[in-house]
């Protein structure tokens, strides 16, 4: 029987206690959330929220797999699966959904389509795309966003941007370099 290769082995974060905060993994991770959690949490790879997870917290990720309680707004990339005793109460915008019988989703549902790799002009960005667009933590396009460092407009919940405002203010900070 051949044996796995060491970078072939799958690696998972799991977190049973209680936290607070903002956690952002910029390379793909296997997390898995059992206890609580209160914050942002911003990952890259699969997140996992445990059938005893509490979890307070507007989430972005790749591949997410509820089975606890999640209160807060989902963006899912890649795809969602809501599988009981899950409850979910917030926002909800993913290309791919799967609900189980037996699971509760209270809140708004966007279906979007797998996001293209380019984007047009016209394209609104949310602030994980424009990070990602530039190469940088959506910490710190946050940041510039809140100090006017960079092109956004802020809607009470979320920033927004415009591709065509982001790749005017690129070719600007270019000049003065």
């Amino acid at each position: 029987m051949a044996k796995k290769r060491p970078e072939m082995e799958e690696k998972i974060l799991d977190v049973d206690a209680s936290m607070q905060g903002t956690i952002v993994f910029k390379d793909p991770v296997n997390l898995r959330i059992n206890g609580s959690f209160e914050g942002k949490l911003d990952t890259r790879g699969n997140l996992t929220i445990g059938e005893n997870a509490t979890v307070k917290a507007d989430i972005i990720g790749d591949s997410i797999v509820i089975a606890g309680n999640v209160s807060g707004n989902i963006t899912a990339m890649q795809g969602l699966s809501i599988i009981a005793p899950a409850e979910v109460n917030g926002s909800i915008e993913t290309p791919l959904l799967s609900i189980a019988e037996g699971a509760i989703v209270n809140g708004k549902l966007a279906m979007q389509t797998a996001r293209a790799q380019s984007l047009s002009d016209s394209d609104i960005l949310s602030l994980r795309d424009v990070a990602q667009y530039l190469e940088v933590d959506t910490a710190v396009i946050e940041d510039w966003a809140a100090k006017k460092k960079i092109p956004g407009a802020w809607d009470g919940k979320e920033w927004h941007f415009q591709k065509a405002e982001i790749d005017h203010w690129i070719q600007e900070e270019r000049v003065k370099v």
